[in-house]
């Protein structure tokens, strides 16, 4: 099944602070992020590596230096981002079928929800995760 484990968790609060200043075409330091969301440094900064690795974000080095996103989030899909941090094999996770009709059957739904499950993940971009976000924010927003 797809699971949203702490580390595809932080890697997407990550992207959503570099989703945040796309635009201006700026650098965010590891720290900055780290502190946003209460994210190891350490941890964060491997995550870093991975999805630059993948061609998600990329990275300067120097005083105005950190990481960026190396696309635009409209064209950075979610499921592209948990294959990323957690690969292929954590992300789909085969099911053992047994010879009995019962298993066969569980066996079934469950591979039915899971590519049901990627299949919406396939649909999302960040920029959509992004715009969620800050429909959340709108909607908290309290007036007198």
């Amino acid at each position: 099944m797809v699971e949203l484990s702490s580390k595809v968790r932080y890697g997407l609060l990550a992207l959503l602070e570099l989703v945040r200043i796309y635009q201006r075409g700026e650098f965010q330091q590891i720290e900055q992020i780290a502190a946003t969301h209460q994210i190891p440094e350490r941890y964060l900064a491997q995550l870093l590596m991975t999805l630059r690795r993948c061609g998600i974000v990329r990275s300067q080095r120097g005083a105005k230096g950190g990481y960026a996103l190396a696309r635009d989030p409209r064209q950075i899909v979610l499921w592209e981002i948990l294959i990323c941090l957690e690969g292929r094999q954590k992300a789909v996770k085969e099911e053992v079928t047994s010879a009995t009709p019962e298993n066969y059957a569980i066996g079934q739904v469950w591979q039915e929800t899971q590519q049901a499950a990627i299949a919406i993940l396939q649909g999302y971009t960040l920029q959509d995760l992004s715009d969620k976000r800050d429909e959340g924010q709108a909607g908290n927003m309290y007036y007198i």
